[in-house]
């Protein structure tokens, strides 16, 4: 993908947010989309013109059989979704029990410690305590992977609060 054809698209999402008859047009509404959320600062509720899209979109999102508005134009395709965010430095991805011994969502974070310190004795396994804390969650937990022009992806995140 082309930073060129990101700038086509954003010439397109701009001419569409001047024109009567951007409703009927798709294609257009999903490059707004993209145009609104990858702005950053300021992010689309700072933006007046990107608030007709995106409430738009934040309505037809609870619409039975939605599909998110692309942008071909772009190469971005449907944007990703991440609830949490990563664990710290040094501790590890963990699951919450769901009460018959099956895995849950990702929403805990664990970290293995020695809780014997150096003392000698008893099993190696007696010692080792797992620690375990919420997963923090995203404030933007969605987001665009925009290709640029020289091949690397840039990603984008982006929340839809009002």
């Amino acid at each position: 993908m082309r930073i060129e054809k990101l700038a086509s698209a954003a010439a397109i999402a701009a001419a569409a947010w001047f024109s009567p008859a951007s409703e009927a047009r798709g294609g257009e509404w999903g490059c707004e989309v993209l145009l609104c959320a990858s702005s950053s600062n300021p992010s689309w509720r700072g933006v007046p013109a990107c608030h007709p899209p995106m409430y738009r979109l934040i309505s037809a999102m609870g619409s039975w059989g939605f599909k998110w508005p692309t942008c071909p134009e772009a190469g971005a395709g449907t944007p990703g979704y991440e609830q949490y965010a990563d664990c710290p430095a040094g501790w590890s991805v963990g699951y919450s029990d769901n009460h018959r011994g099956a895995r849950s969502e990702p929403n805990r974070c664990t970290l293995v410690r020695n809780a014997c310190g150096n003392r000698y004795g008893g099993r190696r396994d007696d010692c080792r305590q797992i620690v375990s804390i919420a997963r923090p969650r995203r404030e933007k937990p969605y987001y665009f992977d925009i290709p640029n022009s020289d091949g690397r992806v840039t990603r984008h995140w982006f929340d839809l609060k009002k």
